[in-house]
C-alpha cells in the first residue's frame, strides 16, 4: 500500500504545482494496480507458535513458527511448509516472513518455521524437528484456515535437503509416532541430495566443515541422503534449481534426478537460466515470478 500511496502523491504534486504534466494518469495507476494485485489481498499473521517444546523426546529444544494465512481462507486452501536454508548452522524463520506473505495472498496457508541447527546440534535432529512441524501443521492447521489433507513441504538449499529427507524416509515420523502427511515436496536448489557421495568426494579432514553438522560416520551420510531412499511411495516432487548454482548442488541434483528417473521418468524439474544459488530464493521477492505459477500447479494436481 505505501507504494500506492507514493504514487498518487507524486501525480498530485505535478498537477499542484504545473510541473511536467503526467499523462494518461489513469492508465499508469491500472498498470500499478495490475503489476501488485495480490498485494493487495488480506493476510492474518500469526507469529512465534511452539510447535517444539523444551526438550521433546529429551534431546530437541523449543522452537517456533509462523504462519501467514489469507483472510478468506475457509479451511480447504492449499497448505506449503518452508524450510530455511543456511548451510545448516544459520538461519532464522523471520527473513522468509516475505515468503509466507506473497503465498498467503495466492490463496495458500503459509507455514514458516525454525529448526535446531550446526553445531549443538547434527541433522537427524534437524530433520526430526521439521518432522515435529509438519505434525503440528497437520494436527492444528485447520484452525489457521489450511487444509490438513493438503499438506506441502519446500525449502532451500539446507532446507531443501531436510525438506525431501523427511519427504522420502518416514523413520522421522516412525519415531514420532506419526503417519507422513506430505503430499507433495517443492526442492528449491536444494543442497545434499547426495550428501555420502558429495562428502566422499571432498574428503575433508574429520570434525570440519559439512562434518560437524553430518559427523565422520559414512554411515550417517548415507542415512541422510534422500537419494538412497527414494521409491514409488514417495509424494510427488518438484525440483528447480540454478543453472548458475554452486557445483556441489548441480552434481547432486543431477545425481538425484538419474535416479528419481527411474520411478519418475520425466520429473517435475526446471532448470532456471542464468540463477545462482542465492538469486533462487531472492526471486520470490517478485510476486509475478513464474516460479510461483510452476508451484500453484504443481499443488494443484
Amino acid at each position: 500500500m505505501k507504494t500506492l500511496f507514493v504514487l498518487l502523491r507524486f501525480i498530485k504534486i505535478n498537477h499542484q504545482y504545473h510541473l511536467r504534466p503526467v499523462k494518461n494518469t489513469l492508465f499508469l495507476v491500472l498498470i500499478f494496480l495490475a503489476f501488485t494485485s495480490c498485494s493487495f489481498k488480506g493476510v492474518n499473521r500469526y507469529k512465534n507458535i511452539t510447535f517444539i517444546e523444551d526438550q521433546l523426546l529429551e534431546k530437541l529444544p523449543e522452537k517456533k513458527l509462523n504462519i501467514f494465512a489469507p483472510k478468506k481462507s475457509n479451511g480447504d486452501n492449499d497448505v506449503l511448509i518452508f524450510i530455511h536454508g543456511g548451510s545448516w548452522n544459520s538461519g532464522k524463520k523471520e527473513t522468509y516472513n516475505f515468503l509466507g506473505k506473497r503465498f498467503a495472498r495466492k490463496g495458500v496457508v503459509t507455514v514458516i518455521i525454525d529448526y535446531p541447527l550446526s553445531p549443538e546440534y547434527q541433522v537427524h535432529d534437524m530433520a526430526l524437528a521439521s518432522a515435529q512441524a509438519v505434525k503440528w501443521t497437520d494436527q492444528n492447521i485447520s484452525k489457521y484456515g489450511g487444509n490438513p489433507g493438503k499438506i506441502f513441504l519446500s525449502g532451500h538449499s539446507a532446507g531443501g535437503h531436510l525438506a525431501s529427507l523427511i519427504s522420502v524416509r518416514d523413520e522421522y515420523f516412525d519415531t514420532l509416532q506419526y503417519n507422513n502427511p506430505i503430499k507433495g515436496a517443492v526442492l528449491i536448489d536444494a543442497a545434499g541430495l547426495d550428501m555420502k557421495w558429495f562428502l566422499e568426494q571432498m574428503n575433508y579432514e574429520p570434525g570440519t566443515e559439512y562434518l560437524v553438522t553430518f559427523t565422520d560416520s559414512p554411515e550417517v551420510w548415507k542415512d541422510t541422503s534422500p537419494i538412497y531412499f527414494l521409491d514409488e511411495n514417495d509424494p510427488p516432487i518438484l525440483i528447480l534449481m540454478g543453472e548458475k548454482t554452486l557445483p556441489g548442488i548441480k552434481l547432486t541434483t543431477e545425481r538425484f534426478l538419474e535416479k528419481y528417473r527411474e520411478i519418475v521418468p520425466e520429473p517435475d524439474f526446471h532448470v532456471q537460466k542464468g540463477k545462482k544459488h542465492k538469486p533462487m530464493i531472492v526471486q520470490f521477492i517478485n510476486t509475478r515470478n513464474k516460479v510461483y505459477d510452476w508451484i500453484l500447479e504443481f499443488m494443484s494436481q
